[in-house]
């Protein structure tokens, strides 16, 4: 399909000018699904529009590997930058073969394939299992258990730590920020309650400057990402409400 893009006049950038890639070897989208599990029960709880904020996670890491930028409104990516990662590579791929797209509306527009494959790269490494069904005997589907509990709660310890710690903003590993930030705003509830997010606000708005680094470019498309996923799950919300599914807090 062709691209609706212009193409950009900045050349590709090469590896060694991109933004360094976050530590270990998962994605700040598959870290982030993480972050939504119960660890004790070992699936997805108190996270009702976790595919948004994966979608968010994944838009922050392509903003930070500088392969997709605002350009007068519009989300615009290198064209042919690829990253290795399958999450990452394919929402590459739809956002040059798509029409031109704000962040509020990439935040929800076919979010549920980059979930969908987050949980399958997950469960190739280990970190998920996966048990093929049937519903009623027909309708097959996949159910995914969480493997590496530990991992998790590692994990949530160091966002929590970067969010409830109290110290300098300026030493919080920049991903922890992300994630924190993300896991906030997405109202992944099990890991931040509602009145954790509203006890730390000042500290959420210190970690969304610093997840951008020293990039002011950075900074500004990381706020504008988060007051995206803000509004995209406000809208989910306001939706099951109409439809009588109750809203969020």
């Amino acid at each position: 399909m062709p691209s609706a893009y212009a193409q950009p006049l900045s050349p590709r950038p090469t590896l060694q000018e991109e933004a360094p890639v976050p530590h270990g070897s998962l994605s700040l989208p598959a870290r982030l699904f993480l972050l939504g599990f119960d660890t004790e029960k070992g699936r997805v709880s108190g996270a009702p529009d976790i595919e948004l904020a994966v979608r968010a996670a994944a838009l922050v890491e392509l903003a930070r590997r500088r392969i997709i930028s605002d350009v007068d409104g519009v989300v615009t990516p290198v064209f042919d930058a690829r990253t290795g990662d399958p999450v990452l590579d394919e929402l590459m791929e739809l956002a040059e073969e798509s029409r031109p797209r704000g962040w509020r509306t990439w935040i929800g527009y076919r979010s549920r394939a980059t979930l969908d494959t987050v949980r399958r790269q997950l469960a190739s490494e280990g970190y998920l299992s996966a048990e093929r069904k049937r519903v009623l005997g027909l309708f097959p589907v996949t159910r995914y258990g969480l493997e590496r509990a530990g991992y998790v709660e590692v994990l949530r310890a160091e966002v929590l730590g970067a969010l409830e710690g109290g110290g300098p903003v300026g030493r919080v590993d920049e991903d922890d920020a992300a994630l924190a930030v993300l896991a906030a705003t997405g109202k992944l509830r099990k890991l931040i309650p509602g009145k954790a997010r509203r006890t730390h606000k000042v500290r959420l708005d210190q970690l969304t400057v610093r997840a951008g680094g020293i990039s002011p470019e950075l900074r500004q498309a990381l706020g504008d990402i988060r007051a995206a996923l803000a509004a995209a799950v406000r809208a989910a919300e306001a939706s099951r409400a109409s439809d009588g599914g109750g809203g969020g807090g």
